[in-house]
């Protein structure tokens, strides 16, 4: 007896060794500024969270919080959260003794003894009574179950960054396409004043035309011109109706469900400029997919650790204590009271190389995952240089389109007073519509592009959502339109 404790004391002392290497958080050479920002335009640490409150647009700010309720990647993402807050309860659990309690009745009765030459007799029936505690604890000399909690743990947190990662996505979606949506919608509407401009014009050539002031050809221009216009808008339609329906489906509804409520116009949303940058170190802190490829990173290390202890002995100590009597008042006497207690050694002596080619496998795991971490800090430096050019070329770009429209207009306008004094041609006036319409056009597209870009620099840089959403209670799913929040959004929207 003195020599099985002796054997636990020992392996309690070494208990706390684990084999295996201990992260070591992974260094990546990065630039001390961005490439291509200005840094006198862009000082200071940018305000990631809730960035896109800046847009000013309270109804975006809605469809947003409404999507962080209702999408159903966020649905799964949370659930994935909670699966790997279940899986690293498992693994601790691991660490502790493992108690299990017994209880039996027994009636037993035997039959006559047939072998015996006396007369047979019967053996009376009787009931036997059973109760007590088994116990087994694996004590962790070498760490395999250390390492699991670890791996575990590392699971968490890589799938809270996931979580994170998905709003970040979702939050950009929803921005990029409200932009989009209400651009679609300033264009329709000078498509619709342009064609009705032009409409007058061609009225004005044919009423000259009678006179003998205009020739057919101008007259035919003038028609052509106005279905040329009038031609662009079916097509604007349809891509205004297919953004609205994204919109919907991001936010958690069927595609028709925000059909009524975009229906008013409003301005694309204008970000606030110039916007800071900061460093690129603050990607590494605040980009969530760096987050998580540096905690699968950390988790495949701790994989390598436990696949080595899996190569050690493992040392459990196992007892049991047990009462048996005939009554019920037997139980818990001493005459009726058994125990057993005990160290248990098990070690692997062949395996055909299994355990260490498990190891290697860990080992080139965890080099894969180191290196998709590099992948993913490059890809970042990558997308927010791109942002930054994207968005300070656009806002150079959006200066030119709008001298150039002032320019086509004035340009437009008197071309037509002109015309109906009869001082110039009609194919002056043909060349300022058409000239002015492509400029107006491209205006309004610079003003989404300079949106969007706004938008894909803010989920570059890592902004979004400043408090996760609560995954303790599953999403309640309604057959029609899937998981609803606490309160209905959607039905009280408005906007003055």
């Amino acid at each position: 007896m003195g020599g099985a404790f002796a054997a636990i004391a020992l392996a309690l002392a070494v208990s706390a060794c684990a084999v295996g290497p201990d992260y070591r958080p992974p260094l990546v050479a990065i630039p001390s500024k961005w490439s291509s920002a200005d840094r006198s335009k862009s000082t200071g640490a940018p305000v990631l969270a809730r960035w896109w409150m800046r847009l000013n647009d309270p109804l975006l700010n809605t469809l947003i919080d409404q999507a962080v309720l209702d999408n159903r990647d966020v649905a799964t993402a949370k659930a994935r959260v909670r699966e790997a807050r279940a899986s690293y309860r498992q693994s601790a659990g691991a660490l502790f003794p493992v108690v299990r309690g017994t209880e039996s009745v027994t009636h037993q009765k035997s039959g006559p003894n047939l072998a015996s030459e006396s007369v047979p007799t019967s053996i009376p029936a009787f009931i036997q009574y059973q109760a007590g505690f088994d116990a087994s604890w694996e004590i962790d000399v070498f760490g395999k179950n250390q390492r699991g909690a670890e791996v575990a743990g590392y699971g968490v947190e890589a799938a809270d960054e996931q979580l994170r990662v998905t709003l970040l996505t979702l939050i950009g979606d929803v921005a990029s396409n409200y932009a989009m949506a209400r651009g679609y919608q300033a264009r329709l509407a000078l498509a619709r004043r342009t064609a009705a401009a032009q409409r007058e014009t061609a009225e004005l050539t044919g009423t000259r035309f009678e006179a003998g002031g205009a020739s057919a050809i101008d007259l035919a221009n003038a028609k052509g011109q106005t279905s040329t216009t009038e031609a662009a808008i079916p097509t604007l339609e349809a891509s205004y109706a297919g953004t609205v329906h994204r919109l919907s489906v991001l936010i958690g509804h069927a595609p028709g469900s925000l059909t009524e409520l975009m229906r008013r116009n409003f301005p694309i949303p204008r970000p606030r400029l110039p916007m800071p940058v900061g460093i690129p170190a603050d990607i590494l802190m605040s980009r969530p997919d760096i987050r998580q490829a540096e905690r699968v990173f950390a988790q495949a290390t701790a994989r390598i650790g436990q696949a080595e202890a899996a190569r050690y002995p493992t040392i459990s100590l196992t007892g049991n204590i047990s009462t048996t009597g005939l009554k019920v008042g037997d139980l818990g006497k001493n005459s009726s009271i058994g125990w057993s207690v005990g160290p248990t050694l098990s070690a692997p002596i062949f395996n055909g190389g299994q355990l260490q080619a498990t190891v290697e496998v860990g080992q080139a795991q965890r080099d894969q995952s180191l290196t998709q971490y590099q992948a993913v800090v490059l890809k970042g430096l990558e997308e927010v240089d791109n942002a930054i050019v994207a968005l300070a070329q656009e806002q150079i770009r959006l200066g030119k389109l709008s001298v150039s429209v002032e320019s086509y207009r004035q340009a437009a306008t008197l071309s037509r007073a002109l015309y109906r004094n009869g001082s110039t041609s009609f194919f002056t006036v043909l060349d300022a519509e058409r000239s002015l319409y492509s400029a107006e056009d491209a205006l309004v597209q610079s003003r989404i592009a300079l949106a969007t870009d706004y938008i894909a620099l803010n989920k570059a840089l890592g902004g979004g959502w400043d408090g996760l959403v609560d995954v303790s209670k599953p999403e309640v799913l309604d057959t029609n339109m899937g998981p609803r929040p606490r309160s209905a959004i959607l039905g009280p929207l408005t906007r003055s």
